[in-house]
């Protein structure tokens, strides 16, 4: 804050000089610091701050911004890359230089695999396979649902639910045409669940066991004896064979 010294028609008895360069300031103008009255060139060299872009002195009549311990003039304080002024925007800093949201954006920000959109620092998204996504964009391709924070299963360029995945892709059992999601067996070159290849007579489970068919219909050995072999002359008992099913998955 200017403050005006006395006129020469005051008193001249009494000294009132610059605490720094002793001289006068009778009729001029001065700055009062806990240290004294100083003229305003010598406030200014004693007391103002340099700015870490020009490298002059802050004087007094400038606005005068400070970020990260350094001091800078009001136009001064600009992004390094489109210099627009920066005392009343949004930035960052990166690497030491001052950047406006925009050029920030457009030198380091992703952007969205799906819209082609800048993703926004600070918003949430997600990445995959070097790609990047805004959160609301990464949709299931069969669906068209947002996965967010759901398991998905990647597939020929595109990212599915897992139930949208398996009902196009996983296998379906020829009994009970529901999908087979982990394990099954393989009968006739198809895939059943487990618990649905059982014997057509006495319905027990056939999966790892000795087994034979007629007419495509599976049974045990028991009940295809009983039914459909042929018997033993001289036994009579059941002649029958056996087929063991492989498993499908593991």
């Amino acid at each position: 804050m200017f403050l005006t010294g006395p006129t020469h028609s005051a008193t001249m008895s009494e000294a009132f000089d610059c605490a720094k360069c002793g001289e006068s300031l009778y009729g001029r103008k001065y700055i009062q610091t806990d240290g004294g009255p100083h003229c305003v060139p010598c406030y200014d060299n004693t007391f103002a701050n340099t700015c870490a872009e020009c490298q002059q002195l802050i004087g007094h009549d400038s606005r005068e911004l400070f970020y990260e311990d350094r001091h800078f003039h009001e136009g001064c304080f600009r992004c390094c890359r489109c210099q627009r002024s920066l005392a009343d925007e949004p930035f960052t800093c990166q690497d030491n230089e001052l950047l406006c949201n925009d050029c920030y954006c457009s030198a380091f920000s992703s952007q969205c695999s799906a819209c082609g959109e800048t993703v926004m620092p600070g918003s949430r998204k997600l990445e995959y396979g070097g790609q990047t996504w805004h959160e609301h964009c990464f949709l299931c391709t069969g669906c068209e649902q947002p996965l967010g924070s759901h398991s998905f299963v990647p597939d020929k360029g595109g990212h599915y639910c897992v139930p949208c995945y398996e009902n196009k892709f996983a296998p379906r059992c020829a009994r009970c045409s529901k999908t087979l999601t982990q394990g099954g067996v393989t009968y006739r070159d198809q895939p059943w669940h487990r618990e649905c290849l059982v014997c057509t007579g006495c319905q027990t489970p056939l999966a790892g066991q000795q087994f034979t068919s007629r007419d495509d219909d599976p049974y045990c050995v028991a009940c295809f004896g009983e039914l459909f072999a042929p018997k033993c002359s001289s036994c009579k008992r059941p002649i029958t064979g056996g087929t063991r099913v492989k498993k499908q998955g593991g």
